[in-house]
């Protein structure tokens, strides 16, 4: 398990060092060590304009343009979801259940999930697939912020449309599963400032989930994994499409706090 960076940052003194770090790309207790040193005017700027968004509302990760994945730190604005704490854990699944060969992260947003497989797995390659042209863009810029040691290519298009002709050890994509009644209640700080179409997924939440439980067998090697990150409400609901699509090894996994969050699907072996 790699080391997870705190997301928690106080207030007063702490909330201005946690800012301060963001924003000047230093470690929270350098920022607080070093907090009565002379500051340079383009950081104070930078400062000031974090400090000004998040006065709005605006989300701290957005507010700062900076973004703690596990052991990577990314940039990040509204053009993608900012990276949760339980998509961490999905991350953690496909690194158990699949090493080697290429793998496809269909959806990747800002590319989290891709750059933590690229950095802490095996893999020959990885595929990122982005429906979103500003949120691929964003995804590139983290590409070479990280440098990965395993190649990412990101490609746009519609779920598993840009990966036909290709077989892969593993497909993981954390897709939009809320339906229009659920992102309505959402809060506003989610609502107001991250892409709706990055949460919303049909009249029941599955549409993008069904579509890749529908397609992913026939891109998957023998023995390959589909991994999803889905709605704690949908376990059962999930399990039955998968089911319903030909998939005979599924398993509903908890999430950090215990909820029915990954769904992992398994192709037969050739011997099966």
């Amino acid at each position: 398990m790699p080391e997870r960076r705190s997301r928690s940052h106080g207030g007063g003194q702490e909330a201005t060092a946690a800012v301060w770090a963001a924003v000047s790309g230093v470690t929270l207790g350098e920022a607080w060590l070093r907090r009565d040193e002379p500051k340079a005017p383009e950081m104070v700027a930078k400062y000031q304009l974090a400090v000004e968004r998040l006065a709005r509302g605006v989300p701290f990760a957005y507010a700062v343009g900076r973004a703690a994945f596990r052991t990577l730190d990314l940039a990040i604005d509204s053009r993608a979801l900012i990276p949760r704490p339980e998509t961490e854990g999905l991350v953690d699944l496909v690194l158990a259940q699949a090493q080697g060969g290429v793998v496809a992260d269909v959806g990747t947003g800002c590319g989290c999930i891709a750059l933590a497989l690229a950095t802490e797995g095996r893999y020959e390659r990885i595929i990122a697939v982005e429906g979103s042209p500003h949120a691929a863009a964003l995804a590139r810029e983290n590409v070479a912020l990280v440098r990965p040691r395993t190649p990412v290519e990101i490609r746009e298009g519609n779920l598993l449309g840009p990966l036909g002709g290709l077989r892969f050890r593993a497909i993981v994509a954390n897709p939009p599963y809320l339906t229009e009644d659920e992102y309505a209640a959402l809060a506003p700080s989610v609502k107001e400032f991250e892409p709706r179409e990055a949460l919303v997924s049909g009249p029941d939440g599955l549409a993008a989930s069904r579509a890749l439980l529908e397609g992913a067998a026939a891109l998957l090697e023998p023995g390959g994994v589909l991994a999803l990150e889905i709605d704690e409400r949908r376990g059962d609901a999930v399990h039955a499409l998968a089911q319903a699509h030909g998939w005979t090894r599924i398993d509903i996994r908890d999430d950090i706090f215990g909820r029915p969050r990954y769904a992992l699907a398994k192709t037969a072996l050739e011997d099966e």
